[in-house]
């Protein structure tokens, strides 16, 4: 069980990745969300690769540290299901977008698993 919650943590971690690299390559920002990757925008868009950073950090921490999962999950829950809720009240648009909710969506079935594992006992 144990090997399976921490292949479910990187996998966490790695559906971050890509966000998070915006950070380093801030042209990703067009292929990622087809906005360019200048003006507000584009800067609002390289700070969130910083948060999604976080979001990494945090997930490959909680696969191998078991006190910081429900933290973890809590964090990548709010990441992961406020992606796809912000999504589907702005009308589920077409394009780059629909792609993120696809893995965001595939990303709740590790985020679940996670979920129940750090918070089925009490600490």
């Amino acid at each position: 069980m144990d090997r399976l919650i921490v292949a479910c943590w990187l996998v966490l971690a790695a559906v971050h990745a890509s966000p998070a690299a915006v950070l380093l390559k801030p042209a990703l920002i067009e292929t990622l969300y087809g906005v360019p990757p200048t003006g507000s925008s584009g800067v609002l868009l390289v700070h969130r690769g910083a948060l999604f950073l976080a979001v990494v950090v945090v997930a490959l921490f909680a696969a191998f540290a078991p006190e910081a999962r429900r933290a973890a999950t809590l964090l990548v829950g709010i990441s992961v299901i406020g992606f796809l809720v912000v999504y589907s009240v702005g009308g589920a648009p077409k394009g780059p977008l629909r792609t993120v909710a696809i893995v965001d969506a595939l990303a709740l079935i590790p985020l679940v698993i996670v979920s129940w594992e750090a918070w089925k006992a009490a600490p």
